[in-house]
């Protein structure tokens, strides 16, 4: 449906990178030409290989973006959190989704579909920049995961991993810093390119260490500076 409260989505908008440097009309009009999607925990926004009709920024809650390998394995490619952009084949000019969007929670977002972003970035140049330079960044990120996966002991990404999930949706509790939406330790594998078996004796070990506290889909980073060390592999 058709968004109601336009200031609201103004505000929205007006922090997506996407749509920096434009001024307070044209959000207004970026706003009037976005749909509101609603989705609840494993609810999927799109699938791997369907036609890519929209794309999506993200206002409230926690989306995984997956892909299935030639070899038909799951792989975890990234978190959305509040703010971010996911599905932006539309906006690169591509023709399906590369991968399968999941609601982790219950999630709110706007959707601009194709006509909608043909639009805005004729009228507004400003956009078409910001996409290419969204399009480099996300390239740089590509390179960087495939670098780890290539050089780094598996116990470095698993760290890594859980930095930047930290970095994105920690919570300060009692006993350390929350990730605050539902992790798994096979999450955590497809995140990290690695297997179950590998991920649970790992977090097993770092239990024992008091560096990190886990359970069922639930994980509280108990030493953060710790992890850090692990990360860079400044620990033996």
């Amino acid at each position: 449906m058709r968004i109601g409260e336009k200031t609201v989505g103004t505000q929205t908008v007006s922090d997506a990178r996407l749509f920096l440097g434009l001024d307070a009309r044209a959000l207004e009009e970026v706003t009037a030409l976005a749909l509101r999607v609603e989705k609840g925990p494993e609810e999927v926004f799109f699938r791997q290989g369907e036609k890519a009709v929209r794309f999506f920024l993200l206002c409230r809650g926690r989306v995984k973006v997956v892909q299935i390998t030639p070899e038909g394995h799951q792989v975890v490619a990234r978190y959305a959190g509040q703010g971010d952009m996911f599905g932006c084949v539309p906006v690169y000019g591509g023709k399906e989704y590369p991968a399968t969007a999941i609601a982790a929670t219950r999630c709110a977002a706007l959707a601009w579909d194709r006509p909608a972003t043909d639009h805005l970035m004729r009228q507004y140049p400003r956009v078409a920049i910001n996409a290419l330079q969204l399009l480099g960044k996300e390239l740089a990120d590509l390179r960087l995961r495939y670098q780890e996966l290539a050089t780094e002991r598996v116990e470095q990404r698993v760290a890594r991993a859980l930095l930047r999930l930290v970095r994105q949706a920690g919570k300060k509790v009692d006993a350390g810093v929350l990730i605050e939406f539902p992790l798994s330790r096979q999450d955590l594998a497809e995140l990290t390119g690695t297997t179950l078996h590998t991920v649970s004796r790992i977090l097993s070990a770092w239990e024992e260490q008091g560096v990190i506290q886990s359970g069922r889909r639930r994980v509280v980073v108990r030493k953060p500076h710790s992890l850090v060390s692990l990360a860079e592999d400044l620990l033996p």
